[in-house]
């Protein structure tokens, strides 16, 4: 965020002409639609890109911003769900990668049920 309280995000989506309208699709298609592939969010990707597609097809200002207003509230609404699930992969990986010693050779047989269970995770979330 700037002085004002702005990001890049907003200045592109008031000022619109044709170079920001292509600068902005490429900036939300790389910050938004990253991130839920990297997740495999299938439904909650295709939902994102109806809304950018909203956000590039309107000409009103206000109708424009409020859109894109909209599409951030959404992606946080699904960073708060998904949250839990990366957390709970990354203690249940750090769980099974402590059964392997340095050189990768196994140090104790690890079940990976067993691990998902013990990893930590049941008591942060």
């Amino acid at each position: 965020k700037d002085a004002n309280g702005k990001l890049a995000m907003d200045y592109l989506v008031s000022n619109w002409t044709p170079g920001n309208k292509t600068l902005l699709q490429m900036a939300l298609e790389s910050w938004m639609f990253s991130r839920l592939e990297n997740w495999g969010t299938t439904s909650w990707l295709e939902s994102m890109q109806t809304k950018v597609q909203d956000i590039l097809g309107e000409d009103d200002k206000d109708r424009r911003v409020a859109v894109f207003v909209e599409a951030c509230s959404v992606l946080k609404q699904y960073e708060t769900m998904a949250a839990p699930s990366i957390l709970e992969m990354a203690l249940w990986k750090r769980e099974l990668k402590s059964g392997r010693s340095n050189n990768g050779a196994k140090r104790q047989a690890l079940d990976r049920g067993e691990c998902r269970c013990v990893c930590g995770s049941n008591v942060v979330i």
